[in-house]
């Protein structure tokens, strides 16, 4: 049975995450905005109360998220349905970012990195990493939308892996306490050798070598590391050292099929908050845009509207669906990147579009409707780009390989 309804506990959370991002994060969203690389301190005590809500089982953000195992079937044969953390989590991050998506990427402890621990790392790994802020460092100079051409190394000398390359683009690079690295082992062996390895911050061989002046998500620090003969223990790589070639590097892409559905949830949450103030600015001014009983009776901009929110609520749906699917067991790669690639699409149309409806107000500094269009767009790019997504989709759909399709 289709039931789309929130089940009560979870959006008991939404709501609280809601209500932050309405009294903490809109308050100070313009002033991180223009402070471009200053550390938001009131995010501190923020930070200990989602730690609370994650002990709970509510995950907020990346923190413990992972793939569960299938629930076993309840009496009479018909399968359990488990609502837990990834929904959770989208949920809570949807309403977040109806507040500010930068400072939701900067709360620490609920780095993208710490999705990569969750999904390959070991048992004794978690226990040593856990309650850590973890960042993820995959995108390089010549390797970005595809993470198969990555040409960091790792060698292993010892007890030690040696790493060496150049990672650009790594959200909170500056700030978290861990990063995580993908680098090869092996170049020869393609992607079946790229690995994930745990870095600490201060580990010689590490160096920030600068922050990104970008267009938006400014209360995020994005840094640019470099590492040269970087030591770090043989433990911290994430998962096995074996190199499958015939499972490439599944079990290292597991990480964007958890990612991914968060990163449609702040599409998701940016958008609805632009229509929501759009309507209300419209409304300030006698324009009427809510439904009528009529629709001939329904007017050039209040159609417009309306097609929006059709477009905003499918990629909702998307985005739930690929969160329900990893809740429950059920492999969501598919379902991940059509939430990512409708939900970052819609979300850049939708915040651009309010902002020309708008006009003078939607385009000043008097609302803060230019700086969700200016936040959107990064949602359409990071954790792999609409192309990317598109020929993820394709290949599932045709059952093709990468060599396959490219």
């Amino acid at each position: 049975m289709l039931n789309l309804e929130i089940p009560k506990q979870l959006k008991a959370v939404a709501d609280a995450a809601h209500e932050i991002g309405a009294g903490m994060f809109r308050p100070i969203s313009r002033k991180y905005d223009t402070a471009e690389h200053e550390y938001p301190r009131e995010l501190e005590m923020l930070h200990a109360m989602l730690s609370g809500i994650d002990d709970g089982g509510a995950a907020v953000g990346a923190r413990e998220l992972r793939k569960q195992a299938a629930p076993e079937a309840a009496p009479g044969g018909r399968p359990k349905v488990r609502n837990g953390r990834n929904m959770a989590a989208v949920l809570n991050i949807e309403a977040l970012s109806w507040g500010d998506v930068g400072l939701l990427l900067t709360i620490p402890g609920h780095g993208l990195g710490n999705a990569a621990i969750a999904a390959v790392a070991t048992p004794e790994q978690k226990q040593r990493f856990g309650g850590k802020w973890a960042a993820m460092a995959i995108t390089e100079p010549e390797a970005g939308s595809d993470s198969a051409n990555i040409r960091a190394t790792a060698v292993l000398d010892g007890d030690c892996w040696v790493l060496n390359g150049e990672k650009i683009f790594v959200t909170c690079g500056e700030r978290a306490a861990l990063i995580v690295v993908w680098a090869t082992l092996d170049k020869a062996l393609g992607r079946a050798a790229i690995k994930s390895f745990v870095v600490e911050r201060g580990t010689p061989g590490m160096e920030l070598v600068g922050l990104e002046k970008k267009l938006g998500i400014r209360a995020s620090d994005t840094a640019t590391l470099l590492f040269r003969d970087c030591r770090i223990p043989r433990s911290n790589i994430l998962g096995s050292e074996e190199v499958k070639v015939a499972q490439g590097f599944a079990g290292v892409m597991e990480t964007f099929d958890n990612t991914r559905p968060l990163v449609a949830a702040m599409a998701v949450g940016i958008a609805g908050a632009a229509l929501e103030t759009t309507q209300r600015l419209l409304a300030k001014e006698g324009i009427a845009t809510g439904y009528v009983a009529n629709l001939a009776h329904t007017n050039a901009l209040a159609a417009e509207l309306h097609r929006m929110e059709a477009e905003l609520e499918a990629a909702r749906l998307l985005t739930l669906k690929a969160a329900w699917m990893a809740d429950n067991g059920r492999p969501n790669s598919m379902e991940a990147s059509m939430a990512k690639a409708k939900a970052g699409r819609v979300g850049s149309q939708i915040t651009l579009r309010c902002v020309a409806l708008c006009g003078s107000v939607g385009y000043s500094e008097e609302e803060l409707l230019e700086k969700w269009a200016r936040d959107a767009k990064i949602l359409d790019i990071f954790e792999g780009t609409q192309q990317i997504q598109q020929l993820i989709i394709a290949r599932r759909l045709l059952g093709k390989t990468s060599r396959d399709l490219r």
